[in-house]
């Protein structure tokens, strides 16, 4: 009876020490590691969450860019952090996508985290060069079979997102593209420009200010409606491409057993950010969905993401290293 009586006693008191350290939470600055070069759609958004959450926890949240090895490396390196909620992650669909791609992965994306929430949406655009002798994608596809070879499409790296919907296009439309992976987004929209690649497909975001200035040109959206910033540009299903359902996401984690009053912290604290009407103007002008789910509903929405992308880097023979 007395042993037990001791157990009780030591859950009470782990209970009450972790609801007084999420009363007190956070007491000191919060790091939000971005696993991408800046300039691309996370980072965007991860600035943007953290100066939301700043304002609402009354706590500084310092992004932090650690890049490399299509995302899994800043992820693991949260994976790994202590889960007191201090450090947390700006994840995406590179996140989700990397269980296909790596046969020894560090970390896993459900078991390893604890997810805060999914921020946002958006559909991805497929852009070329203005030098490119197509302006729909039917005479893109014809083109890059006319000439094999002669076209490449850049990524942010092997494995990511922009990687994969490059390569979901190929297995879509037969088109004959070679691959140039990059050390980040902004690098290969920068050889688009000067006309070293052809063609990217990339989130909306990432390419809007581009496209807006005439700088590249638009050849579908990936969404199932056309975007009210680019009413010209036809959606996949329109252009010919109706299995072209691509949407990039991103979210917010923390290293997994993070006490769930500290999730719940941080959730609203996000939401907060999110019903911001000023920050509705924010997403809607680079054409992101806002989504603010609970944390049950996000880890399923991560658990489903990772699924699905087994099933496509299966059927485009992509395999994992």
């Amino acid at each position: 009876m007395q042993k037990y009586q001791k157990m009780l006693a030591a859950v009470t008191l782990s209970f009450f020490g972790a609801a007084a350290a999420a009363q007190d939470y956070p007491s000191k600055p919060i790091s939000l590691i971005v696993p991408f070069s800046p300039g691309g759609t996370n980072d965007i958004v991860g600035r943007l969450v953290a100066k939301d959450m700043s304002t609402t926890l009354k706590q500084s949240i310092v992004p932090e860019n650690r890049p490399g090895a299509s995302g899994t490396i800043g992820a693991n390196y949260v994976a790994k952090a202590p889960n007191d909620g201090y450090t947390l992650l700006v994840t995406d669909l590179s996140f989700a996508m990397a269980p296909g791609l790596y046969k020894h992965l560090p970390f896993d994306p459900v078991k390893d985290f604890s997810h805060i929430t999914t921020v946002a949406s958006v559909p991805f655009v497929m852009v070329v060069n203005l030098g490119v002798k197509a302006n729909t994608v039917k005479e893109f596809v014809a083109l890059s079979k006319a000439a094999p070879g002669s076209i490449n499409y850049g990524s942010a790296g092997r494995g990511t997102n922009t990687h994969l919907g490059g390569e979901l296009f190929r297995l879509k439309t037969g088109a004959d593209l070679t691959h140039i992976p990059y050390k980040g987004a902004s690098a290969a929209m920068q050889d688009l420009l000067g006309g070293r690649i052809q063609v990217i497909f990339t989130a909306l975001p990432t390419a809007l200010n581009f496209i807006q200035s005439g700088k590249v040109r638009a050849l579908m959206v990936t969404g199932d409606k056309r975007v009210p910033m680019l009413p010209d540009v036809p959606t996949a299903k329109e252009a010919g491409v109706p299995d072209m359902g691509l949407k990039f996401w991103v979210g917010i984690a923390a290293p997994a057993n993070t006490p769930p009053a500290v999730v719940a912290k941080l959730n609203k604290a996000v939401l907060a950010g999110l019903a911001d009407p000023e920050d509705k103007k924010t997403f809607a002008d680079i054409g992101m969905d806002v989504i603010g789910d609970n944390p049950a509903q996000a880890t399923r929405f991560v658990e489903t993401e990772v699924n699905n992308w087994r099933q496509v880097m299966k059927a485009a023979n992509i395999t994992a290293e």
